[in-house]
């Protein structure tokens, strides 16, 4: 066997396969130096941010419906698939075939099963599995995508490997409470979460759509204005945020574009402008790193959501971290103007007949009644109580306990629900069969269905799983079995009343749940019908287990 020859450039991770429509679709890699990246006689340069180099391949002409096995050339050197890979081989699958779409959906990954220590006692990693076993379904039978939301790296929970790592680089030990803090150090959680083989060849044949969470950034990323106020006076947190956005927008954001988003963003057609110096490196890092303090500063300056269509489905992804408004008096998810782009997204799918209208936000749209409650609460004091100490108590407790989704963002949660159900009734156009919110972050499974206002024509539901890899401590297990309790709801409820808190005329009900262990879930959307499917792995369990299979469609 000749050796190979230490000139040519190295695939670091991917290829993952990302944006695909009926005729394009998008390939991202990492490369160990600047290169020629060639996919299916497509061709794209290396751009470099920090001595990485990066390439996103837009592959386009391609036929509706079709399955195109690829390979990845590197200067016309074969990189992939690998020479004794044990799984079938990489292809792209355009929508528009015959049967039902299938998508894949969970969140929460933190970094592989071969770095984390024993005794943390996390289950088996669930996209490892789902790996092993699509790779043995008929490819008819392979989802259509994988929507991953949030918490895909933990920059602030670092395995043993990362601590390691860490220490040799700053040339100290690397205590254990210890998070990353800047560009280089976020490539590690990457590198370390892509590239076992299973996943590594899920997400090359699998497109993927991703959006952040809070781990990715920092705990508690924007939970409130007195959070943002203290952690934007340290004086390392504009490397941190820097880095993290950078890193989030090559790794993930990038990707979740369509070919002609791609040639609409200006950051991107930047970045493609650039000149390569005589090695052939085009430096992206100053531009990156511009585009990511603007972002941090002015929120306005970048949208994160985005949208997928998989045939009579519409995937609206929002973006619940970045862009939040965080004054008391006028607290947001997202701000108005990006709430006005949600909602057209809405009403332009429902009058172009979607029968699945899907909403992907890192947090549950409706949680626990008792959760619920107890964040409405909290809201209602921190706004009554801003700068005095009853709102410094509720500040506290905000921060300590999480309370942070949308039922902690009042406004934004009543919009939502508004949107949801005008859409329902058929205000905008022919009603979908369903609407569906999924999410992630809780680290259990639950369906729930809203139940009031009633005389809709769709069904509205909340499908929320998590984690992929991690695990649910136990006061976290006791304390979701109790917040759908009745007892529990009524107790919170007067806790809200108690504060004056602005009641909802949603009401909803779980419909089961909640699931622990580490799990992966798929909606099978099959013309105006859907189902939720669920499968779990736990401690001694390696492979996933099919625990729920739900109609949400029917009688």
């Amino acid at each position: 066997m000749p050796l190979p020859d230490p000139s040519a450039p190295v695939l670091l991770l991917g290829p993952l396969l990302r944006h695909v429509d009926p005729v394009s679709a998008t390939v991202w890699v990492e490369t160990d130096r600047p290169c020629q990246v060639e996919v299916l006689g497509r061709r794209a340069p290396t751009f470099c941010v920090g001595g990485h180099h990066y390439a996103l391949v837009v592959v386009e002409d391609l036929e509706p419906g079709s399955s195109t096995p690829y390979e990845v050339h590197l200067d016309g050197n074969r990189v992939w698939p690998p020479q004794q890979s044990p799984f079938p081989a990489s292809r792209i699958r355009t929508s528009g075939g015959p049967g039902p779409i299938r998508v894949a959906f969970g969140s929460c990954r933190y970094a592989t099963p071969s770095t984390v220590d024993v005794d943390d006692q996390i289950p088996p990693d669930a996209l490892d599995a789902y790996a092993d076993r699509v790779a043995t379904l008929p490819e008819t039978e392979w989802p259509e995508a994988l929507v991953l939301l949030g918490d895909q790296v933990y920059a602030d929970e670092l395995t043993t490997h990362t601590r390691r790592w860490l220490s040799l680089r700053r040339g100290e030990p690397a205590p254990p409470d210890s998070e990353v803090s800047d560009f280089e150090e976020y490539t590690r959680l990457y590198a370390e979460s892509w590239s076992d083989p299973q996943v590594r060849w899920l997400l090359s044949t699998i497109p993927s759509s991703m959006i952040f969470d809070d781990h990715e950034m920092i705990d508690d990323w924007n939970t409130s204005a007195a959070w943002r106020r203290e952690v934007t006076a340290e004086d390392w947190w504009s490397d941190r945020i820097s880095g993290g956005l950078v890193s989030y927008w090559i790794y993930q954001h990038l990707g979740n574009l369509s070919p002609q988003e791609l040639a609409e963003n200006k950051t991107w057609q930047a970045v493609l402008g650039l000149p390569g110096d005589p090695d052939g490196v085009r430096d992206a890092e100053p531009l990156l790193r511009e585009m990511a303090e603007r972002a941090d500063a002015e929120p306005t300056s970048i949208r994160w959501s985005y949208l997928r269509h998989w045939g009579g489905a519409l995937l609206i992804m929002i973006d619940s971290r970045a862009g939040r408004v965080l004054d008391e008096s006028s607290r947001r998810m997202v701000d108005d103007a990006e709430f006005d782009w949600i909602e057209a997204a809405m009403h332009r799918a429902v009058a172009d007949g979607v029968d699945h209208l899907i909403v992907g936000t890192s947090l549950p749209w409706l949680l626990p009644h008792a959760i619920h409650n107890i964040e409405r609460w909290n809201e209602t004091l921190n706004k009554r109580h801003e700068g005095h100490w009853r709102g410094r108590l509720a500040e506290t407790l905000r921060q300590a306990a999480d309370l942070e989704h949308w039922a902690a963002f009042g406004h934004s949660f009543e919009r939502l629900g508004r949107a949801l159900t005008s859409v329902a009734r058929g205000e905008h156009g022919p009603a979908p069969a369903t609407a569906l919110v999924l999410s992630g972050d809780v680290h259990h499974a639950y369906a729930a269905a809203l139940v009031s206002p009633d005389g809709l024509d769709s069904r509205i539901h909340q499908l929320t799983v998590s984690p992929l890899h991690n695990q649910a401590p136990h006061p976290i297990r006791v304390g979701f079995r109790i917040g759908w309790s009745r007892w529990a709801q009524l107790f919170t409820r007067g806790l809200a009343r108690s504060a004056r808190a602005e009641t909802s005329g949603l009401q909803w009900k779980k419909l089961a749940g909640p699931y622990f262990g580490n799990q992966i879930g798929e909606l099978v959307l099959d013309g105006r019908e859907a189902r939720f499917v669920l499968s779990v792995t736990d401690i001694g369990q390696e492979e996933l287990k099919k625990v729920l299979d739900l109609p949400l469609t029917g009688a």
